[in-house]
Formats: C-alpha cells, sequence, structure tokens
C-alpha cells in the first residue's frame, strides 16, 4: 500500500473522530498514518504485480513438471515392456 492510500485512510480516521475533539484531528491523522504504515509493513505485502509475476512462474513449473513427470512414466513404461531390458 503506497503513502498516498496510507494518508487517506488515516485521513478518513481521523475525520471520524466526533467534532468535539477536532482539535487533536491532524494529530490523530499523522498518528494513524504511522501506525498504519508499520503496521503493513510489518506484514511483508507484495504489490500485485509481483503477485501475478509468481503466479505465472508458479504456472509455468507446474506445467513443466506435469510433462516431466508423463514423460518419465512413457520411459518407466517403454523400460518394463521392452524385451531388451532382460526384465
Amino acid at each position: 500500500m503506497d503513502k498516498q492510500n496510507i494518508d487517506a485512510l488515516a485521513r478518513r480516521l481521523a475525520e471520524s473522530v466526533p467534532a468535539g475533539i477536532g482539535a487533536v484531528r491532524e494529530d490523530l491523522s499523522r498518528n494513524f498514518a504511522g501506525v498504519l504504515a508499520s503496521g503493513l509493513e510489518r506484514l511483508d505485502l507484495v504489490t500485485r504485480e509481483e503477485f501475478d509475476v509468481q503466479r505465472k512462474v508458479l504456472e509455468r513449473t507446474r506445467a513443466r513438471l506435469e510433462a516431466l513427470e508423463a514423460e518419465l512414466q512413457q520411459l518407466e513404461q517403454a523400460r518394463v515392456t521392452d524385451p531388451d531390458t532382460g526384465t
């Protein structure tokens, strides 16, 4: 989450504070922004773009693994049925 989104969320939280304590809204907004940024940083989140890239890599890897497994199975079957192997 970028700084603009964090600031906007902090502003909305500060604006939700009752009007009677409006004098501390700016302080609350800054504090909310700091707490939100710190909390989100600890979550070790990735961007949607990074997630999509890794998903595509995983899909290609999974497809390659399935192809290799099928090839291995064919080789094993050919070895069992091949009379020249002595089995």
